[in-house]
């Protein structure tokens, strides 16, 4: 039987060129790099030329910009609680973002209504894509943080980054950007974006789990998310993880090496699999086709569900997703789709396949010869199928 993985937007299989940079940072050099012996010495050495080579490739100012995490949820997380309660004094007491955020983002403005916060969240439109003057339009005198995501997690759509920068630096208004799935595929510099904040992580670039950062620019007022140790420049406390550290140093250095090349395949692969797909009847793909993810298809079929579409695909072989794999267990309707302005009862009935440079044109030829046998069986056992083909003979008859 196959064995296709397209939920590379869940999580990627860590490359062997990163795991084996890792290993002696696993084995040998061990030692905890806030230590004065040599051990600890040789791991503070390799973490901080993981900082330097990072800063460089997101195109930070300095090395000091640079606050490794354990992933973009805690990123996120203090890039929006930090600032937030650093501001808070001066009577800014506002937060952007938009209705499609990552949960993290989402989640965590949530956190800060309960504590009497105010947050506007802007409207992404069928696209899925916001607009820079809806940002504009939305700040006020006591914003005190913009944030908007990079590149959607489920529909894969990639946000004017640099001109809503240009505004919120117009404005006066710190800027946040949640990158975790856009790193690797677009081309970063924060500096000349004017990015003040930005989270990513290791394990969506082939890289280890538990392993992320939060680019801080110098100068930008935030709090601490975790106390406790001198860590991070007396930042984020905790012993950091040089392995991780070092893997994500390798991974974001070889995905941005390869990006060209890897796009231009990514893109011909996903393009011919949504128009094969969309010859199935009452079939739609969510989001821009054009500013998208080069490796992201997400699609809607009417008259089924997504779990019962995704067990179906597992059975022959093909791993992928009706959404985030953050909330993969809840069986509400995604909310990026019911964002974008999709009705419940299509909603439900979504599929996400994400792919990476491992994936090839037999798996895309693959997945168009089951996936619409699927649909088709799902469909002569679905009651809402049956609702709308009477509904479309009632029309066909009038």
């Amino acid at each position: 039987m196959r064995n296709i993985y397209a939920d590379n937007s869940a999580t990627t299989k860590i490359s062997p060129e990163v795991l084996e940079k890792m290993m002696p940072y696993l084995t040998e050099v061990y030692g905890n790099p806030s230590s004065l012996y040599s051990v600890g010495g040789k791991a503070k050495e390799a973490l901080e030329t993981a900082r330097e080579n990072i800063a460089k490739n997101l195109g930070a100012k300095s090395a000091n910009e640079i606050f490794f995490t354990s992933g973009g949820s805690e990123s996120d997380n203090w890039a929006v609680k930090g600032v937030a309660h650093a501001l808070k004094a001066s009577g800014k007491k506002h937060i952007v973002t938009s209705k499609f955020e990552h949960h993290a983002i989402l989640h965590t403005c949530a956190a800060l209504e309960k504590e009497g916060f105010e947050v506007t969240y802007l409207d992404v439109y069928e696209n899925g894509l916001v607009r820079v003057e809806d940002v504009e339009n939305a700040i006020r005198e006591d914003t005190a943080l913009v944030t908007i995501m990079y590149a959607n997690n489920e529909i894969g759509t990639i946000q004017p980054i640099s001109e809503i920068g240009a505004v919120c630096k117009k404005k006066g208004v710190l800027f946040h950007t949640d990158a975790v799935q856009a790193t690797g595929y677009v081309k970063i510099n924060v500096a000349e974006q004017n990015i003040d904040l930005l989270s990513m992580t290791a394990h969506k670039i082939h890289g280890p789990k538990g392993c992320g950062l939060l680019y801080i620019r110098r100068g930008v007022k935030i709090q601490n998310l975790i106390d406790g140790g001198a860590q991070e420049r007396n930042r984020r406390a905790g012993t950091e993880n040089v392995a991780g550290i070092v893997g994500l140093d390798v991974a974001l250095q070889i995905a941005i090496d390869t990006m060209e090349q890897r796009n231009a395949k990514l893109t011909k692969m996903r393009d011919r699999l949504i128009d094969g797909l969309l010859k199935i009847e009452r079939s739609r793909i969510n989001g821009d086709r054009i500013h998208r993810l080069p490796g992201n298809v997400n699609m809607c079929f009417e008259g089924i569900e997504g779990e019962s579409l995704l067990l179906r695909l597992d059975l022959k072989g093909v791993q992928a997703s009706s959404g985030s794999a953050c909330t993969s267990g809840s069986l509400d309707p995604s909310h990026v789709l019911l964002a974008i302005g999709l009705p419940h009862e299509i909603a439900h009935g979504s599929l996400r396949l994400s792919f990476s440079d491992e994936n090839t044109e037999e798996d895309i030829d693959y997945i168009l010869e089951i996936v619409p046998e699927i649909v088709s069986y799902l469909r002569s056992m679905s009651p809402l199928w049956e609702d709308i083909k009477k509904k479309e003979a009632q029309e066909v008859m009038k």
